[in-house]
């Protein structure tokens, strides 16, 4: 491969390298067809093949869309999520692309985190372990991963000119482990540079990190791409070590780079090391050999339905089983009250950049429905609503003029501002939120900025009440509903820029059930702003009778069950902003209180991807399941756990403190005058909490079984070692209950004495058994060195000094069954 590299490497132009350097649009990297070097085409991920339909860049295609990775690190179970990345792999490469944009193993600093759905866990260890096995999983089937993003991108506020400001022990300690693991023991074919700076200076500028660490001191052989948009240069991003500016056309990679070149900023053997990477990530990926196509065959398959289904129920972690609640049993209980925002939807993934487009989705509704035998009755009911913006306008109350069997609305576009003339192009509409960016247009009949829209059609209102219409978007748009104006922006001037802009226009109409209506929703560009990027949304919320929660509390008054649904969505976690508060929003807290209040046997189930306030209502509730964001088969896996036909097994990836005044990033977040400090250097998660006494809510590593476990027998051997040898930690697990049940054997080492200050305990290692009623089984761990040292910042180098070392062995940092000293010998 490399005699081919550099066969090809000395056959280019200047001009023909550096064209290779950056995209040629959103997607796919650039060819050059007179030497037979193919273009590839990169989609999006981490937990589904986010793939843009080359014809039609407005068609997100379907994909099989997991559970988000907050999920995995949740199964703390490398094994299935490598599993995972395999299935990834295969249906990337199915969807004709080469490289998958992820994992994203940023760790989890605060709980507002915007993106900590998107990634595994508050710790470097476990999040290390999950990054390989996902990592050796998608490359196994030939396609790249992109890990992301490098680095300290760990919060979205002003995540493209914030400075994170960390010194290098904690860099090296708590956000470094899974980038390098990535490189050394995965050989990832692919990094992305983060938006914000390190330090003051952009992650795309960052010679310290891109070139002398990455690629000197780890040795990446891969490639770095940029965040789309994240190169802010041309001489100091070439220099620093950015091998791949995405999206294209190139903003700075073009023929400035060629004349730095030739003027000698730049020189001209960092250009051929940038070609020469991009090369060996298209050798590896066989696109030189076999051309890479869009698949014929579905990607909905049975194997990915039942690998998603495993993975969601893996995940799920009980949190609070009072009185053995659960599991429900189906011959006793005749009526369950089913109630929550998060109930009749399936809340399956945050929104941004990972968002997927699913075959299907099973709510968890429709999960407990499809459960439940006909003896026992269930009954539905809203309580109250979770959105912040209205719901997507729904399709099926649509129908498009002419073509009455098809739901949607019919579409015109025309290639001018005021829709003068005829449309250039007409098709029909059953989704009503686009983005078009830079130069992009929604049709190829149309070649500019300047297009308009107009949908049109009935809607046939489901029931009676008053509907409320959305409309956001950074350019003009209003909508009549029987010619009468119900909602527009029409003259208002939006924030321009990629994204919507804050702040929704609604209007309202009221409507009989069952009576069709006429719509017309009419979209130009604002002429005042003319945005770089447009964007559109369209929505509608139904009537919700104002007695939602008292019929809520009814229902559940009456039933032998109470499930309480609740939570968060895409609307309140996703890429582009963080959380203001941890608070459950939009009156769930009092319909959880009163539906508790009228039924003792109250579960809540919570869809979310990162930790929210609880402790307000915890003791009024008798069971509490967290089932994060479980991806298409929500429902199904939620209900499975519910029933027992899966024994909850998850366990906490991160720390759940009991007010959010408690977390250790409080002082230091999100920032301020362009910059966040990271204060509270490498006590991050359960590493303050330990070292500070302040008691979590729920632990790290925490969760509950429908069976018991029993540790015994920790046996260390050697107990006395040099520096640099290894020991062997063995001990027994026995399943002391009725069901068969996996634990999650987790291994912490304490520094008893440290010429630098060390956290209590730091998970060196893991294991997930399996055990059937009584089964006992040894687990084993071999530590080496590593688990021992600390990054020493003067010395520039790890240490594992000698002294005293406790092995602590348990079921979560705060439940530990067993401990041993053993000494290392200088």
């Amino acid at each position: 491969m490399e005699n081919r590299i550099e066969n090809l490497l000395s056959r280019m132009t200047l001009q023909e390298k550096i064209s290779m350097i950056a995209g040629i649009d959103s997607w796919h990297t650039r060819d050059i067809e007179r030497l037979g070097i193919p273009s590839i085409k990169v989609t999006d991920g981490p937990h589904g093949a986010r793939t843009i339909a080359d014809n039609d860049p407005q068609k997100t295609l379907p994909a099989t869309c997991f559970p988000t990775a907050v999920s995995w690190g949740a199964t703390w179970n490398p094994e299935l999520v490598q599993q995972v990345g395999q299935a990834l792999g295969e249906e990337t490469r199915e969807k004709g692309c080469a490289i998958l944009l992820g994992p994203c193993v940023n760790i989890h600093r605060s709980p507002l985190g915007g993106r900590n759905f998107e990634s595994f866990s508050e710790d470097p260890y476990l999040s290390s372990r999950l990054a390989v096995a996902y990592i050796k999983g998608v490359q196994s089937r030939k396609v790249g991963v992109s890990v992301k993003h490098f680095a300290l991108n760990n919060s979205e506020y002003q995540r493209t000119t914030f400075s994170s400001v960390a010194d290098e022990r904690t860099m090296r300690e708590i956000y470094f482990p899974s980038f390098e693991k990535a490189v050394k023991e995965a050989n990832a074919w692919t990094f992305m540079c983060s938006y914000n700076k390190i330090n003051g200076t952009y992650a795309s500028e960052n010679y310290r990190l891109e070139t002398e660490i990455l690629k000197q001191e780890w040795g990446f052989q891969g490639l770095i791409m940029s965040d789309w948009g994240a190169v802010h240069s041309v001489v100091p991003a070439a220099n620093a070590g950015m091998d791949l500016e995405m999206p294209g056309p190139a903003r700075f990679f073009d023929d400035r780079l060629v004349e730095a070149v030739k003027n000698g900023q730049v020189e001209e053997r960092t250009i051929d090391d940038k070609v020469r990477r991009i090369l060996r990530v298209i050798f590896n990926i066989g696109a030189f050999d076999e051309k890479i196509t869009v698949s014929t065959e579905t990607s909905n398959t049975p194997k990915r339905k039942k690998l998603a289904f495993e993975v969601a129920g893996e995940a799920i972690v009980l949190l609070k089983n009072e009185k053995n609640l659960l599991p429900l049993n189906p011959k006793i209980i005749k009526s369950i009250a089913v109630i929550g925002p998060n109930a009749a939807t399936a809340r399956i993934q945050g929104g941004g950049s990972a968002e997927v487009h699913p075959y299907y989705s099973i709510s968890p509704l429709d999960g407990l429905r499809k459960r439940c035998p006909d003896t026992v009755k269930i009954h539905y009911e809203l309580g109250c609503r979770n959105n912040i913006l209205t719901m997507p306008l729904n399709p099926e109350f649509l129908t498009a003029e002419k073509v009455k069997q098809t739901h949607g609305l019919k579409t015109e576009y025309f290639d001018n501002n005021d829709f003068a003339g005829q449309p250039v192009f007409t098709g029909v509409d059953t989704a009503f939120q686009f983005r078009w960016w830079g130069g992009m247009t929604p049709v190829p009949q149309i070649k500019n900025n300047d297009f308009s829209i107009r949908w049109t059609g009935s809607f046939t209102a489901p029931k009676t009440g008053e509907f409320t219409f959305g409309l956001l978007t950074n350019g003009w748009v209003r909508l009549f509903i029987n010619d009468q104006e119900v909602c527009s922006t029409w003259g208002i001037d939006a924030v321009p820029g990629y994204s919507f802009p804050p702040g929704e226009i609604i209007g309202k109409f009221p409507m009989k059930a069952k009576q069709s209506y006429s719509i017309k929703i009419e979209y130009c560009l604002n002429t005042n702003t003319r945005p770089r990027g447009r964007s559109i949304r369209i929505g509608c919320d139904l009537p919700l009778p104002p007695d939602s929660i008292e019929r809520a509390v009814s229902a559940a008054s009456l039933a032998d069950i109470a499930v309480v649904f609740a939570g968060l969505n895409e609307e309140w976690e996703s890429e582009g902003f963080d959380r203001l508060t941890m608070d459950l929003p939009a009156g769930q807290v009092a319909l959880i209180e009163k539906v508790a209040a009228a039924n003792s046997n109250c579960i809540v189930v919570l869809n979310n991807g990162a930790p929210v306030e609880i402790a307000g209502w915890l003791q009024q509730v008798p069971c509490l399941v967290e089932a994060w964001y479980p991806g298409q088969e929500c429902g199904n896996a939620i209900a499975a756990v519910l029933f027992g036909d899966i024994n909850p097994s998850g366990k906490l990836p991160d720390t759940f403190p009991c007010r959010y005044e408690d977390n250790p990033a409080f002082i230091n977040y999100p920032g301020e005058s362009g910059k966040v400090t990271y204060g509270e250097g490498i006590y991050v998660g359960y590493r303050y909490y330990d070292a500070k006494k302040v008691k979590p809510l729920f632990p790290f590593g925490y969760g509950l079984s429908y069976t018991s476990f029993e540790y015994r027998n920790l046996l260390i051997n050697p107990m006395d070692i040099k520096v640099g040898e290894i020991i062997n930690v063995s001990l027994e697990i026995r399943n002391t209950g009725s069901r068969q049940g996996k634990e999650v054997v987790q291994l912490y080492v304490h520094d008893i004495k440290s010429s630098l200050v060390r956290p209590p305990g730091e998970l060196k290692g893991f294991q997930k058994v399996d055990l059937l009623p009584g089964e006992i089984k040894k687990v084993s761990f071999v530590l080496d060195a590593e688990a021992f040292s600390f990054y020493d910042p003067e010395a520039k180098k790890w240490v594992a000094e000698p002294g005293e070392f406790e092995i602590q062995v348990g079921s979560s940092s705060r439940d530990i069954r067993a401990r041993q000293v053993f000494s290392m010998l200088p």
